[in-house]
């Protein structure tokens, strides 16, 4: 039996996070500067509560998923919401249950912080993701917009 643990992002854990985010990113046919690593790791580490947190999955002691979420304001509410900003698992330990672990820390975490709940997004083509997404979550019917600044 395989031994899944989530716990959060620490300073050692800086190469196989990027490992990991470069895979994310590469899924998705996008690449950062080295700069944005820096920054977004820095992040994570951060302790303000109106920053990014992030937690990794170990599978038999090797980091195989990570998720970058964020509480955050919301009109609608006097409570905070959270956003689950990225979700990957690579794709050998896919299956293992790393991606609802992980999910399910986030909704935990939220819960506890007394969140509204946890949201996210994905691509219409990320089947394999929205299967799992389908079985966690009630799929709403807003579409996204993206309005660039140049």
């Amino acid at each position: 039996m395989s031994d899944l643990k989530i716990r959060p992002v620490t300073p050692a854990d800086r190469a196989a996070w990027q490992r990991l985010f470069t895979d994310y990113l590469t899924f998705y046919e996008t690449s950062r500067p080295e700069a944005v690593f820096d920054t977004a790791f820095s992040r994570l580490l951060s302790d303000h509560p109106q920053e990014f947190s992030g937690l990794l999955a170990e599978l038999d002691g090797e980091i195989v998923g990570l998720t970058h979420y964020l509480f955050h304001r919301h009109m609608w509410s006097e409570a905070n919401t959270c956003y689950l900003q990225d979700l990957f698992v690579a794709k050998a330990a896919r299956g293992a249950g790393a991606g609802r672990a992980l999910i399910e820390a986030v909704h935990d975490r939220a819960a506890h912080a007394g969140a509204t709940g946890v949201y996210w997004l994905t691509q219409d083509f990320n089947h394999t993701a929205r299967r799992l997404y389908d079985e966690v979550a009630e799929l709403t019917p807003f579409i996204k917009y993206n309005m660039p600044v140049t």
